[in-house]
């Protein structure tokens, strides 16, 4: 379905889920989201920089169905999908990054989603700044975070297209090296239009390897094995939690 407006775009979905007499929802949805069930605001998107998605309700939209919703970030949700489906099988702790227009990166512990205060977002890490670099960052937010170094946007606001993403490796070897040291996971699946870039996961490998200088190993970095279907499958691996008595 076309993204419109929040209540055109949601109500559709839920028209169309609504005869099928489903058992559960799943939501894997970009954000920041609030995910404190304390919260007010629970279900909804928040700072978005999307136009006209800022305090949208979006769990809100699916109430009326009368089954359990379970809602997440989209990629939580992918990680979760590749933790049950593809290249984080049987692997925990496991990530999944994706680097596209942003980058976003979610965390199975325990075989959870990781959430804390709010969720995870290692897009927005900062990264220490090579003297040579002027470029101030893509980020509206942070200016040269992780994701306003080495997005999508970013390589396009200094070389014109995306796919120049070799110069970036080194941005994403540090943030990654960041994640390896919080979370310590034992595998990376990084995805998004940007990692499709000829030899950047083997150059991240290397940078990687050389920023961590052996002081710990460094995790397995791969690609997904979902693809474009991992954020889709996770919104299906979220709906399952309930069912099978782990209701967030």
């Amino acid at each position: 379905m076309p993204t419109t407006t929040p209540p055109e775009t949601l109500g559709r979905v839920a028209d169309f889920l609504r005869p099928h007499r489903v058992a559960a929802v799943g939501i894997a949805c970009f954000g920041p989201i609030d995910l404190d069930r304390r919260s007010p605001t629970f279900g909804w998107i928040t700072t978005t920089p999307k136009p006209g998605w800022a305090r949208v309700d979006v769990v809100g939209a699916f109430r009326a169905l009368g089954v359990p919703v379970v809602f997440d970030t989209d990629v939580n949700g992918a990680a979760l999908g590749e933790h049950r489906w593809g290249a984080g099988r049987d692997v925990d702790p496991f990530v999944y990054l994706t680097v596209g227009t942003g980058i976003g990166g979610g965390a199975i512990v325990n075989g959870r989603p990781l959430h804390g205060l709010v969720h995870p977002e290692m897009g927005h890490v900062p990264i220490p700044r090579d003297p040579a670099d002027s470029f101030a960052g893509a980020c509206p937010y942070h200016g040269g975070c992780l994701e306003g170094l080495a997005s999508a946007v970013a390589l396009r606001a200094r070389w014109g297209t995306a796919p120049e993403a070799l110069p970036a490796a080194r941005y994403l070897a540090l943030g990654i090296a960041a994640i390896a040291a919080v979370l310590s996971p034992r595998r990376i699946a990084l995805g998004g239009g940007v990692m499709g870039a000829a030899g950047l996961l083997e150059r991240v490998r290397r940078d990687v390897a050389d920023t961590l200088a052996g002081y710990v190993r460094a995790p397995e970095l791969v690609a997904p094995a979902l693809g474009e279907r991992a954020g889709v499958l996770g919104a299906v691996a979220l709906a399952q939690l309930p069912l099978a008595g782990g209701v967030q």
